[in-house]
């Protein structure tokens, strides 16, 4: 549900924002040495569209860090960045500048970047909110499919699509108050089932 503490537990996974009590630890570590392997994409993006920069460009920058620091990105990093942009069915529009394209499309990129720096977990905070329902089912079928082997955490819009995922958890006003696949809660009485039907 709205203001349920999602994209505030996202933060602090993150390390952006601080824990009032206790501790976090992400791959072992505190979030901001942990977060080197994780790909975000927030709710609201913070990107300028000013930037004079293309979609594939934009994509490739998932790259930084991920690859060889002088001469360039390599083919292989040009490869990852095709193979994120065809997962999000925009390889396209490769050639155009992020100053052209629709709040969907920026999302998408946005998505894409994400996916390029082949994150060991990949956080998506509402990523598709802002996609119409065809393309939010391409997208997520997509994503979800080039990430057979790495973990995705995905803050829905949509609870429906909590259905192709393997584990649900449910927060409510800042508390997990279920969890479990989709075939269960959503045949027991509870907090799931109430979202599900609204």
């Amino acid at each position: 549900p709205n203001a349920g503490g999602k994209s505030t537990l996202l933060k602090l996974i993150l390390g952006l924002l601080q824990p009032d009590k206790g501790n976090i630890k992400v791959f072992g570590k505190s979030p901001d040495k942990g977060r080197s392997r994780i790909g975000y994409v927030p709710q609201y993006p913070a990107f300028s569209r000013d930037f004079p920069i293309d979609v594939r460009d934009a994509v490739l920058m998932g790259r930084l860090g991920e690859t060889r620091w002088y001469g360039g990105y390599t083919q292989e990093d040009k490869d990852i960045a095709m193979n994120s942009l065809m997962a999000v069915e925009i390889d396209n529009i490769s050639n155009q500048t992020i100053d052209s394209l629709s709040g969907g499309q920026l999302q998408r990129v946005l998505i894409a970047r994400a996916l390029a720096s082949r994150p060991d977990i990949l956080i998506l905070d509402e990523a598709s909110a802002n996609l119409d329902a065809i393309s939010q089912n391409a997208v997520l079928g997509n994503v979800l499919g080039a990430r057979r082997e790495q973990g995705i955490i995905w803050i829905l819009n949509r609870v429906s699509d909590a259905e192709h995922f393997a584990k649900i958890i449910v927060l409510k006003s800042g508390r997990v108050v279920e969890t479990g696949m989709f075939e269960e809660l959503s045949t027991v009485q509870g907090e799931f089932q109430t979202l599900l039907d609204e």
